[in-house]
């Protein structure tokens, strides 16, 4: 077994030609392609036969092709009285006694690449014309065979074939994927066992794994750290902090928002703490986006009436009497005015 020939490269050459206008573009397949046609015996043209059997592996493999391609190779028999006749999917005896191996090679819809050795002092346009037509005939009829088989790519690829997953983000979020000193981004790659997460300074995101469930994980972690928030939403968030007016809660990785005390319930709440705890996941609605980014929320707007306990029965607290102080030291009271020079002295009459 010696290296690949001039033949070998020429029809190799020309089989790529055929498929590369039908290959998906880096972002809708970021995969590195690579097909191998061997063929073993041949009476008819390999290249040819090589670009439909590619068509075939690569739709099979789950590349996602815009069209299939075929090929056929046509032939000529003349003779000097300017008879002609066009052969169609030539033969091996046809190609070395013809006049010309014309190959075509495309989908339904047109040419995608086309070769021409020709033995006659050149072709006249009706033969040339003449030999698409016929051409377009079989190659319609080859491509109907081959849907029989397959007549789309495979909605996945192989279970065993490396995946390879493309998102985009805000470029102003890529520091929150990648973490301080690349914290954040090993933990996810750790964690989910993805082989690898590459970012482009575009805000692309390449995830490579050979494994689909954590392949997903990593995916969803991603989008979770750079998702924005929007108005009218409703997320599932947990509780981090309560304060009197009302609670803090997570609604995406370091994105909290304020329920304020008068949307944690379709009632009035005394106490913030009557209705939520810190760690308890709740619903919320994103009500508003103030000009400072403070993200508003709702429980109320988010969740049915059903939903919350019942209200506690209503109770005024007592107001504190007149006399009592609430806090801090008695204050003293001296019987002088602002001019008395005794400070603490009292007269005695």
């Amino acid at each position: 077994m010696g290296g690949a020939g001039r033949r070998e490269i020429g029809h190799g050459a020309l089989a790529e030609k055929a498929l590369l206008p039908v290959l998906p573009n880096k972002e809708e397949f970021p995969y590195t392609v690579r097909v191998v046609s061997e063929v073993l015996s041949s009476n008819g043209s390999s290249s040819m036969a090589s670009t439909c059997g590619s068509t075939l592996s690569l739709m099979d493999a789950g590349v996602p092709i815009k069209t299939p391609i075929a090929g056929i190779a046509m032939g000529l028999a003349s003779d000097e009285q300017g008879r002609y006749q066009i052969l169609t999917d030539l033969q091996d005896l046809e190609d070395g006694k013809g006049g010309m191996d014309f190959k075509v090679a495309g989908s339904a819809d047109g040419i995608t690449a086309v070769q021409l050795d020709t033995k006659t002092h050149g072709l006249s346009q009706a033969i040339v014309e003449e030999t698409l037509s016929v051409a377009k005939t079989a190659r319609t009829k080859i491509l109907e065979e081959m849907n029989k088989i397959i007549a789309e790519p495979r909605a996945e690829l192989s279970p065993f074939a490396p995946r390879i997953v493309t998102i985009h983000i805000n470029p102003e979020r890529i520091r929150d994927v990648i973490g301080p000193g690349g914290k954040v981004i090993n933990e996810i790659i750790d964690k989910t066992g993805v082989a690898s997460i590459d970012i482009e300074q575009d805000g692309t995101v390449f995830i490579c794994s050979a494994n689909k469930e954590g392949m997903d994980k990593a995916v969803e972690w991603v989008k979770s750290l750079t998702r924005e928030v929007v108005v009218g939403e409703i997320y599932q968030g947990t509780v981090t902090r309560l304060m009197d007016f009302g609670a803090f809660v997570e609604i995406l990785p370091k994105q909290e928002g304020l329920v304020h005390i008068s949307e944690l319930a379709p009632y009035r709440v005394n106490q913030v703490g009557d209705i939520v705890k810190v760690g308890q996941p709740v619903t919320v609605k994103v009500i508003e986006i103030d000009d400072m980014n403070r993200i508003n929320l709702s429980m109320r707007q988010a969740m049915p009436e059903s939903s919350f306990p019942s209200p506690p029965p209503f109770s005024e607290a007592p107001s504190p009497h007149r006399g009592e102080r609430r806090d801090g030291p008695p204050r003293h009271r001296g019987s002088g005015g602002p001019h008395d020079r005794g400070g603490g002295r009292h007269r005695q009459y």
